[in-house]
């Protein structure tokens, strides 16, 4: 049974381990963690096929730029239907729609794919956001995919750099920015076991608040 009653969701810079560390709390929360789970549910409730969001997934592809210079084009054009729609829109409200849906089912943690910009309007949410020194993210990528650090280096700007124009193209706000989250967490100073532990600390802090106001 689930400790809380609150979503938390996760945006991360690359190797900062937050999806692991978003795994440990969800199992010490007794609650389920979505990460790819969001996309393969987006599929199938919307009918487009898999490999779609996994080629659009948290990354301005060349299809999503060319839709950016397409979407300039139609601007002038009223019928803005769905059919219309450049398929990485499509892609990204079908995904939009299925974390609103997994949300409503119940508490959970969610990470990443904008999905704290999706639930902004819950009351139930903790928008989190964690980072780590480069130095330790490094460290970390060149240890999990056996690179060397000038290659681990580069993978981490390109990772993060497609994340952060994906969020920012598709939100109203900044990626990694503070203003854009509840809470900004470091990795490297807490350690994953610390910071999965900070996390809960701020759950129950969240929820105490909130039953106060009830």
């Amino acid at each position: 049974m689930a400790k809380t009653n609150t979503i938390i969701t996760i945006g991360r810079q690359f190797g900062s381990a937050g999806r692991e560390i978003g795994y440990k709390v969800a199992e010490d929360l007794g609650i389920k963690l979505y990460d790819k789970e969001m996309l393969d549910r987006a599929a199938k409730e919307s009918g487009i096929c898999q490999e779609l969001f996994e080629t659009h997934d948290e990354k301005p592809t060349n299809s999503f730029l060319y839709s950016l210079v397409m979407d300039t084009y139609s601007l002038g054009y009223s019928s803005g239907s769905y059919t219309d729609m450049p398929i990485n829109h499509k892609v990204f409200l079908a995904q939009f729609d299925a974390i609103k849906k997994i949300a409503d089912e119940g508490p959970c943690i969610l990470v990443g794919r904008c999905a704290d910009y999706a639930l902004e309007e819950y009351d139930n949410v903790l928008s989190l956001f964690i980072h780590a020194d480069l130095d330790t993210r490094i460290r970390r990528i060149a240890r999990i995919y056996d690179l060397s650090d000038s290659k681990a280096k580069d993978m981490i700007n390109k990772t993060d750099k497609k994340r952060a124009s994906y969020y920012n193209y598709y939100t109203n706000k900044k990626w990694s920015s503070a203003d854009s989250y509840h809470v900004c967490l470091s990795s490297s100073l807490l350690g994953i076991e610390g910071t999965a532990e900070a996390i809960e600390h701020l759950v129950e802090l969240k929820e105490r608040d909130y039953n106060r106001k009830l």
